[in-house]
């Protein structure tokens, strides 16, 4: 019985979902004995047995003592699915969402996740929510969705969790509650949830659903940023370099940057280019700081096509080029920031008509998407 539970468990972990806490369901049959040989699991599937077609069609799914072959997966799903074995309604809705073994198909995956998820399944209720939250499989319905979070949340599931707080956040499906985002931030921070650190960091940082706390707010970034989430990193950096909620420490708040910036984070790389332009936490270095620029400026930050254009215009760390700062002038313009639409007028006047198209030209090129490589 051990072995065909801990079986279980893992299909369902395998795909963000796992069994219910104990008595959260009712109607469940028992599983399958360990001192039952493949061949008798097999024969009392064929006979009708429900916990037997369930852990058939996880050995199925898996390749566990038998070939792999999710057509076979789904059959015996389908079977116990049919008895009412809440395992296996998760599982064929997995396999309806995913297209193992049957042909993808959303309304079918909500269907089965619904069964199992009105059995008291919490992994169901949070992915069901989901459903709804995107309009997949059925009609999008922020209230539903907010429902079923709330059922997943109550059993402690830590992404309902998180969903749940950010409909009070937001007002989506609920009323808004910034406390009530709060409440259930903790939960799922205090099940050490990143994201849920992070945004608990947010909500005391701004003083939304409690007291403005810049000490508690960076507690929480630095418990999520430990976890390597970018944007925790960046957060905290900030709070170490502005010395809010801790001691003012540019050397440590450009270390946050560097991990938040390596991992792609723009905000973060503008931020080290203003490091390295000012010489706070990292030797002045207007060369590294062009760079740092350049990066964030790719990904659309506006602050850094104008620090950029700026660098470019006045030679500052990099050749100077005219027609490169008023394309990048041009684009942060286009982004409506003021500060670029007059220092673009400025350079201008500095160019001639030629460098002007050029400049255009160049910056048309530069806000072209990147079509993605060939396969």
């Amino acid at each position: 019985m051990k072995k065909s539970y801990r079986l279980v468990t893992v299909l369902l972990w395998l795909h963000a979902a796992a069994l219910c806490p104990a008595g959260a369901a009712t109607s469940v049959p028992g599983l399958t004995p360990t001192s039952l040989t493949p061949e008798l699991v097999r024969k009392l599937a064929e006979a009708g047995d429900a916990s037997s077609q369930y852990n058939l069609g996880f050995c199925c799914y898996r390749g566990e003592g038998v070939p792999q072959d999710y057509a076979a997966a789904a059959k015996w799903f389908r079977k116990a699915a049919e008895q009412g074995v809440y395992q296996a309604q998760f599982g064929l809705a997995l396999c309806y969402r995913e297209g193992h073994g049957v042909p993808r198909d959303d309304a079918e995956a909500a269907k089965w996740l619904r069964k199992a998820a009105e059995q008291g399944d919490a992994k169901a209720q949070q992915l069901l929510g989901t459903c709804y939250q995107a309009g997949r499989g059925v009609a999008a319905s922020a209230a539903d969705a907010a429902q079923w979070f709330q059922k997943a949340a109550g059993q402690g599931v830590v992404r309902a969790q998180v969903e749940l707080a950010l409909c009070y956040r937001e007002g989506r499906g609920v009323p808004q509650d910034p406390a009530a985002a709060v409440t259930w931030l903790q939960k799922a921070a205090d099940q050490h949830d990143a994201k849920a650190q992070f945004l608990l960091g947010a909500q005391h940082e701004a003083g939304a659903g409690v007291p403005q706390n810049f000490s508690e707010a960076a507690r929480c970034y630095r418990l999520a940023a430990a976890q390597g989430l970018a944007a925790a990193q960046y957060n905290l950096g900030v709070l170490c370099a502005q010395g809010q909620g801790a001691p003012q420490d540019f050397t440590e708040a450009v270390t946050w940057f560097q991990r938040a910036a390596a991992q792609g984070d723009a905000q973060a790389q503008f931020n080290l280019g203003l490091c390295c332009e000012k010489g706070q936490g990292l030797p002045q270095d207007p060369a590294a700081a062009v760079q740092w620029y350049r990066r964030a400026a790719a990904q659309g930050d506006v602050r850094a096509q104008c620090n950029l254009a700026a660098c470019l215009a006045k030679g500052q760390g990099v050749p100077r080029d005219a027609v490169e700062a008023y394309a990048w002038f041009n684009l942060a313009a286009a982004a409506g920031d003021a500060k670029a639409v007059a220092a673009r007028a400025a350079l201008q006047q500095l160019m001639t008509a030629e460098e002007v198209a050029a400049g255009q030209r160049r910056a048309t090129a530069l806000a072209a998407p990147v079509a993605p490589p060939s396969k």
